[in-house]
């Protein structure tokens, strides 16, 4: 339809009032197709989001945060007035909850322009025989209500004003989709109005292809991406196979959309971990480089390490050696000696271009304190544009072979080859909002996965409020750079250098224990560098990546071979129940079979009995 003439509403909220630049692109998508646009907020927006947000918009409408998208919809059309919107060809309600226009949105509006309808969307919902909403009952099929446009014919219906006129109380999410976006398709094709889908379920194939198909739905051309395939529920994703990763890299090659704008707004919206495992935040990098070394690009970069083991120069050098292009070394010791030694041994050493060697004033801790506060200067006035974090590690208080290897799965995961490392720079060129690269989590001979915030959490928190760090701590693993060795942009770090740390803010030697500083600075780099824009990405090496890969499938078998066949979420909850006495989780809920219920019946036996012998056993006597 030439010369259409459209209104729009964009829906927008968020919880800090923070409008990512997402969203203005997306707004600015719309601009050439669109006549006039409506911004509505669901709570106050920050001032550098307003003042973004009125460059490509007509209007703002603040509001309470009540009613969900639904009630920002309404509050909208009512203000605008059913006279007025009865002038315009199409009415369009979209939100903020996707990102795009990935692909030209005129390959959208050309092709619904040629179909007959009365309103349309660019998603759908296929029908589900049980609702997950209500738990009963049908869902029905349904065009998603982050984008439908109603075209003049149903806008000056007495129908459509009766629908938002009787719109009943939307209290939560669950209201919002079936008292509005699960009713609306079926309540206007009831009344004869005729609906219409770019891209269907009915065609692409599953219930939800934008959530559940995204790596098709990219093939397809889709315009939007899904903004929860980021943030939201892991284990639904991956009972459902959705294939973000895919749909990104099609993407990638396909669009040259900004992914940039992705993973500004994921970095801050998500969970860590659940980010890095929904968008699968590890690169595999060949040993090979795929491309030459881009000298020019990487800018400065150093090698920061704590030498408090002199004798391990050596190693250290094989291996930033491999770093393709000059680069300084920066050293930190605890004496003048193995200062001066330092020194000597690094003067005229290949590939170095200069050296800066620093005594700490103490070792209370050791690689930590050494970083953050005796090279404090050096990383905040933006010399140097990488950074790559080693130290000496040798780990006395495991058995030398546990140690040894978890310095090698440190190292050759940074440094591991000229190849590797020359792939790993050009990897971080391409993608700026990479803030820190780091190996992935040890588990081979520790005890990591699940644990790993030890003792550590409390002190975590501590440091977060006094950095002022918005960071949404993980609950079980955080992600970390466990070794404390890793590639790093010094302005992702920024809010810990500027911290005027003190030598008594640290355990004293020998007590570099968890609970301290140290333990909690390690875990708390990657929340800061997502505090500051960044994502954390994992690096790992072909062989490294296998040998871990095969480990952990036989411990992921040692577990799940001892319980019934189901997905690991159902697995987990049965176990959670059986260890807090049975709560919510019933037998019926997991589908035991008799054997595995006697199993069942034993292990909770000799729990129990285990329980009472240790009560009795500590006991005092009377």
């Amino acid at each position: 339809m030439a010369g259409t003439k459209r209104l729009a509403v964009a829906f927008f909220y968020d919880e800090d009032g923070i409008v990512d630049d997402y969203m203005p692109a997306l707004v600015k998508g719309f601009e050439p197709f669109v006549e006039k646009t409506i911004f509505v907020s669901n709570g106050p927006l920050h001032r550098d989001g307003e003042a973004k947000i009125k460059k490509c918009v007509d209007e703002i409408i603040i509001r309470e945060n009540d009613g969900f998208d639904v009630w920002a919809y309404k509050t909208a059309i009512e203000s605008i007035g059913y006279e007025e919107i009865s002038k315009y060809d199409e009415l369009i309600l979209y939100n903020h909850t996707n990102y795009g226009p990935l692909y030209p949105l005129s390959e959208l509006f050309t092709e619904m322009d040629s179909r007959e309808c009365d309103f349309w969307g660019i998603t759908d919902h296929a029908e589900m025989s049980r609702n997950p909403f209500t738990h009963s009952g049908v869902l029905p099929y349904h065009i998603n209500s982050h984008f439908i446009a109603v075209r003049r014919p149903m806008l000056q219906s007495s129908s459509f004003k009766h629908y938002w006129a009787n719109m009943p109380e939307i209290a939560n999410y669950t209201d919002s989709v079936v008292k509005h976006e699960s009713r609306f398709t079926s309540y206007f094709e009831k009344l004869g109005f005729k609906s219409s889908v770019y891209l269907s379920c009915r065609d692409i194939g599953g219930d939800y292809p934008l959530m559940l198909r995204p790596d098709e739905m990219m093939l397809k051309r889709c315009p939007i991406l899904k903004r929860r395939m980021f943030f939201g529920d892991t284990n639904y994703l991956e009972v459902n196979a959705s294939d973000t990763t895919r749909a990104l890299d099609i993407l990638k090659s396909t669009s040259d959309f900004d992914l940039g704008l992705i993973w500004k707004n994921a970095a801050r919206t998500s969970k860590l971990r659940t980010l890095n495992v929904n968008a699968t935040l590890m690169s595999i990098l060949a040993d090979k480089a795929s491309a030459p070394a881009r000298a020019e690009q990487y800018g400065n970069i150093a090698v920061c390490a704590h030498m408090y083991y002199t004798d391990m120069l050596p190693e250290i050098l094989s291996y930033t050696s491999n770093i393709p292009v000059p680069y300084d070394f920066i050293a930190t010791t605890d004496t003048e000696n193995k200062k001066n030694e330092l020194i000597e041994r690094l003067t005229g050493y290949p590939g170095i271009k200069s050296i800066i060697v620093r005594v700490v004033e103490e070792n209370r801790g050791r690689d930590m304190s050494a970083l953050f506060i005796s090279c404090r200067d050096l990383f905040l006035d933006d010399r140097y544009d990488y950074v790559c974090r080693v130290h000496t590690k040798k780990t006395p208080q495991v058995e030398a072979a546990r140690g040894e290897f978890f310095k090698r799965h440190l190292l050759n995961n940074l440094l591991g080859s000229k190849g590797y490392v020359t792939n790993l720079l050009n990897m971080l060129v391409d993608s700026p909002w990479i803030g820190i690269a780091i190996p992935p989590i040890i588990h081979i001979s520790f005890y990591t996965i699940g644990h790993a915030w030890y003792n550590n959490k409390s002190k975590v928190e501590e440091v977060v409020k006094t950095l002022n760090i918005h960071a949404n701590l993980d609950d079980t693993t955080p992600v970390a750079s466990y070794g404390t060795m890793f590639w790093f942009r010094p302005s992702a770090l920024r809010k810990i250098f500027k911290q005027n740390w003190k030598w008594t803010d640290f355990n004293k030697e020998p007590n570099h224990a968890d609970g301290g500083m140290a333990h909690a600075l390690e875990r708390v780099m990657a929340y800061v560098a997502q505090d500051s824009g960044y994502i954390t990405q994992h690096v790992s090496s072909a062989r490294s990546a296998a040998q871990a890969y095969v480990m952990l499938e036989h411990k992921v078998d040692l577990l799940t071979s001892a319980l019934p066949t189901n997905s690991i979420q159902s697995q987990r909850n049965m176990i959670v129940s059986m260890l807090n006495g049975g709560g919510k989780h019933t037998v019926d809920s997991v589908n035991l079979h008799p054997g595995v219920l006697r199993s069942i019946a034993i292990l909770w036996q000799s729990m129990l009995l285990s329980f009472r012998w240790r009560v009795l056993r500590i006991r005092p006597k009377s």
